[in-house]
């Protein structure tokens, strides 16, 4: 069966060519970069899993070292700069707005250490959930342990996901086009958020 074409189709041949260390190093800027969708990028890597260009165990591996990392740095950030001036710097990024990291913090507040394992499975909180974490200078080990347990069951689940559907050859088929609308919806969604966000911030700017 060839790969279904357009942006589904270029994805595919991305995610096949850079391997499965590129999609753990995908795995990195997705925890700390929150926009950019693991949803999207781990299901379509399971999926050439059961095409025999991806070793699905090695996905596992690279998706949850990768994640566990981009944590890392956000923990490291928090621990260092102290929540209030993560958020101010890490809130200039561009799609990013304040109100994720607040949510993030109220999840910690509200849950504790708890948070950071359950805060994995939470999508909107688990790439910033670190943050917090690191700020109130929770155990490194404990941190390591609760991150890596949360990710692999979150990575495990989207792999899984993919490579369930890639094992419906007909399905890829016949839903292709509808795929690639939805990658380009998404497209066109986040364009017009990170106009929306720049337009608030603008605003608040302007209010103070």
């Amino acid at each position: 069966m060839n790969d279904p074409g357009g942006l589904v189709g270029f994805a595919l041949w991305l995610i096949a060519t850079i391997g499965e260390w590129g999609v753990g190093a995908f795995t990195v800027l997705e925890t700390v970069f929150p926009p950019i969708p693991s949803e999207v990028v781990l299901p379509l890597a399971g999926y050439q899993g059961t095409l025999g260009k991806l070793s699905l165990p090695l996905l596992f591996i690279a998706s949850t070292a990768g994640s566990y990392a981009g944590a890392l740095i956000l923990y490291g950030l928090g621990r260092a700069l102290g929540l209030e001036r993560s958020i101010r710097g890490l809130a200039r990024l561009p799609l990013v707005d304040r109100d994720d990291f607040e949510r993030a913090a109220a999840w910690f507040d509200r849950h504790g250490k708890a948070a950071v394992f359950f805060g994995r499975l939470v999508p909107g909180v688990r790439s910033l959930i670190s943050l917090p974490a690191g700020a109130s200078h929770m155990s490194l080990l404990l941190f390591s342990a609760l991150t890596i347990a949360g990710s692999a069951i979150w990575n495990t689940l989207l792999i899984g996901l993919g490579a369930a559907l890639g094992t419906q050859y007909q399905l890829v088929d016949r839903y292709s086009s509808v795929l690639n609308d939805l990658v380009y919806a998404a497209i066109a969604g986040c364009v017009i958020l990170l106009v929306v966000r720049w337009v608030r911030r603008r605003r608040r700017a302007s209010v103070i």
